[in-house]
């Protein structure tokens, strides 16, 4: 029998402030700083064709200034004190987050909610910010490794917001103005549809008194009816290739939808896909790379979402021995369908599963995303033992039912970007 963990956990405390506002915390004993993270429940999934890019455009302009400080001075007193300040668009929501010193948690807190809640959004700053999303457009199609998931998320998802690019696309973002911005601004950041996550040296009744000093219990409560959203359906698998006689490699995408965040099966599919193509020992690397030598870079990948999910598998290979590496992918996924992951292998996988989420929770920020998940993906907190048990009871026949369902070879869309085709 395994030893039980260390500390029992007790899980993240929950305050709903008057206005509406979710605040969740876990205290993590031995650590000097805290991670605090607003989570804006709007992103990529809840926006048209007309106003893709609309959710990420938002995320940068709301850093070009406030009646109170100037772009500068948004990072900088967060900076200056030797703490960090960061933001990112999702497909379910727009992430703002600080990592600093626990002394300091009022200057993250007072900064993300001038931030979030009084952006100046002015049409000067739009046209310069327009241009920056531009340039990282421009960055995505001149790397052919970041474009590949791209187009295969197209591929994947058809016509529903999942295949949308998040960045949105050259038509959109030129498209998009201010009235667009101060639209989503009105309907999306605001209590209703906040938030507010942290942990590390922090007790929760420290971080509510924290947020209602810095303003946050008077924000107005706003409309917490969930934005509208499609329900996800998935193209038939196929195969799709973009021809570019530039790129000296072909690379290759291989995909299948999943089950949500929230399903049971999750922890198994992620230790199907790690034994797949999870690292330098997996079943993928060791064959492609070692033993044929077609490709340097060779992996799986997978998300979970609130409503499904995606796995799938990268390669990126020479023209010549591209169709080689593709069909060696298949085999290898022929082989793990036909007779699953048993035995020794199994047991290993199941030690390195382990492991990840072990070492994963080292990490304060992991923690704030941790907390922030009960309202994000509607996924009751478990602690820690509970899910290594649950990694534990995986057994030959789970592995092998997750294998079948989404793993078939004949069940991926593919899609190929270089100068010669795989199918």
């Amino acid at each position: 029998m395994r030893p039980a963990s260390d500390v029992v956990e007790a899980g993240p405390r929950r305050t709903t402030l008057d206005n509406g506002l979710t605040v969740l915390s876990e205290h993590i004993p031995g650590v000097r700083s805290v991670a605090f993270g607003a989570f804006v429940q709007a992103g990529s999934i809840h926006e048209t064709p007309a106003s893709m890019g609309v959710s990420h455009l938002l995320e940068h302009m709301v850093f070009k200034g406030t009646p109170t400080r100037s772009a500068r001075q948004l990072s900088l007193e967060v900076e200056s004190l030797g703490g960090s300040l960061d933001a990112y668009t999702t497909r379910e929501y727009t992430s703002y987050q600080a990592r600093v010193l626990a002394e300091h948690l009022d200057v993250a807190a007072d900064v993300i909610g001038d931030l979030v809640f009084r952006p100046l959004l002015r049409e000067e700053d739009l046209r310069l910010e327009r241009n920056v999303i531009l340039e990282e457009i421009g960055m995505v199609e001149d790397t052919p490794d970041d474009l590949v998931f791209e187009l295969h998320n197209e591929l994947l998802w058809g016509d529903h917001p999942y295949g949308y690019s998040i960045l949105g696309t050259r038509e959109t973002v030129n498209a998009l103005g201010t009235d667009a911005l101060r639209t989503l601004h009105a309907r999306a950041y605001h209590p209703g549809r906040l938030v507010v996550a942290a942990a590390g040296k922090v007790e929760h009744e420290a971080l509510v008194e924290a947020l209602l000093r810095t303003g946050w219990g008077a924000a107005p409560a706003g409309d917490a009816t969930p934005l509208p959203s499609r329900a996800p359906v998935t193209a038939p698998p196929g195969y799709r290739h973009r021809r570019d006689r530039s790129l000296t490699q072909t690379h290759v995408v291989f995909g299948s939808a999943t089950p949500p965040h929230a399903d049971e099966r999750r922890y198994a599919l992620s230790l199907v896909s790690m034994v797949l193509g999870g690292g330098m020992s997996s079943r993928l690397f060791q064959k492609v790379r070692e033993e044929l030598g077609l490709a340097y870079a060779v992996h799986t990948f997978q998300a979970f979402h609130v409503d499904t999910g995606m796995q799938g598998v990268y390669v990126a290979s020479a023209p010549g021995t591209a169709r080689q590496a593709t069909q060696a992918i298949r085999d290898e996924l022929r082989r793990l369908v036909d007779a699953g992951i048993v035995g020794d292998e199994l047991a290993a996988a199941k030690r390195q599963l382990r492991g990840q989420v072990i070492l994963s929770q080292e990490s304060v920020t992991n923690h704030m995303y941790r907390a922030a998940g009960e309202v994000l993906y509607g996924e009751p907190f478990r602690p820690l033992d509970v899910v290594l048990a649950e990694i534990d009871a995986i057994d030959e026949g789970a592995v092998l039912a997750v294998a079948r369902e989404f793993f078939d070879p004949d069940r991926q869309s593919v899609l190929s970007l270089g100068p010669k085709t795989v199918g």
